[in-house]
């Protein structure tokens, strides 16, 4: 399952920390940030829980890039 996210981010290198981070987080696939356009889309694995992953998703953004947002 694929979804896609509103995400708030200061700068282009800030963004690839959050790809990064999100690509890391148990439960997902894939991730791919577009600074220009704020989005993040996320690929997860099968049988989990988005909401669950997303939260994970979210916590370990944080820990590389404290002012960004995802807006879930």
């Amino acid at each position: 399952m694929k979804k896609t996210y509103k995400i708030e981010v200061d700068c282009a290198n800030c963004a690839n920390k959050m790809e990064e981070a999100a690509k890391k987080t148990a439960g997902v696939k894939d991730a791919s940030v577009n600074f220009m356009a704020l989005k993040m889309a996320v690929e997860f694995e099968e049988n989990c829980d988005p909401k669950a992953v997303m939260q994970e998703v979210k916590k370990n953004c944080k820990k590389v890039e404290d002012d960004c947002e995802v807006y879930l």
